[in-house]
């Protein structure tokens, strides 16, 4: 596993981001697990969030990209710290772009802020956390009404590793669906490779019996 992915889960554990317990998604599971990303919720948090994501999202998209789009409401800030970070770090400048949720008719009007879309745009979508592919389905028709045909990939921060509407999983049906790549920081299967029955500042994240409860989930929603 690669460094940045050892530190980013444990980052997400500093930041009380990743927690265990009982839980109920967007999607009506019931979890033993969650990721919460309204947890990163300072500068400093964010500025290292977004160069994980830009690490990522250059290993497995590259660089030849124009705007970064984050969907509205936590893909805003994912959106502009990635942007960020991808300039900080690897020169690249591209531009950020999120929707609003209701259209603006004064000012600035439209549904969207930041770089404007066009069916030029080569475009890189940013989400937080995908677990039945729902948030991406209302992301896509966005896109399309402003033209955009180029839609290098989807990052994530984190692969939950479950099914979607059927039996594959939601990163990968959104990908066959759209026809586009998708990818994640890290997995669930690389969180608990790096967490389980390992202590971390004095303390077992992931027991035995957190463990079997994550298995019984995956015996359900598991891919």
């Amino acid at each position: 596993m690669e460094q940045y992915k050892k530190e980013f889960i444990e980052f997400m554990v500093d930041c009380q981001v990743l927690k265990f317990g009982d839980f109920v998604t967007k999607s009506g599971r019931k979890t033993p697990f969650f990721i919460n990303t309204g947890y990163y919720r300072t500068g400093g948090q964010l500025r290292r969030l977004g160069q994980y994501y830009a690490a990522a999202i250059k290993e497995n998209f590259g660089l030849d990209f124009d705007v970064l789009f984050g969907p509205a409401y936590k893909g805003i800030p994912l959106s502009v710290t990635t942007a960020i970070a991808l300039n900080e770090k690897y020169g690249a400048d591209v531009g950020y772009c999120s929707n609003r949720k209701e259209e603006k008719d004064h000012g600035d009007t439209g549904i969207l802020l930041g770089s404007p879309l066009s069916a030029d745009s080569r475009v890189v979508i940013i989400e937080d956390v995908t677990t039945s592919g729902k948030s991406i389905r209302e992301t896509m028709p966005i896109l399309k009404a402003k033209g955009v045909e180029n839609i290098i990939g989807l990052c994530v921060s984190v692969n939950r590793m479950e099914k979607g509407l059927g039996d594959k999983g939601a990163l990968e049906e959104i990908g066959e669906n759209y026809g586009i790549k998708t990818t994640a920081i890290v997995t669930m299967d690389e969180v608990i490779e790096h967490l389980y029955n390992k202590p971390y500042n004095g303390e077992v994240i992931i027991n035995d019996k957190i463990k079997g409860l994550i298995d019984e989930y995956y015996e359900k929603y598991g891919i």
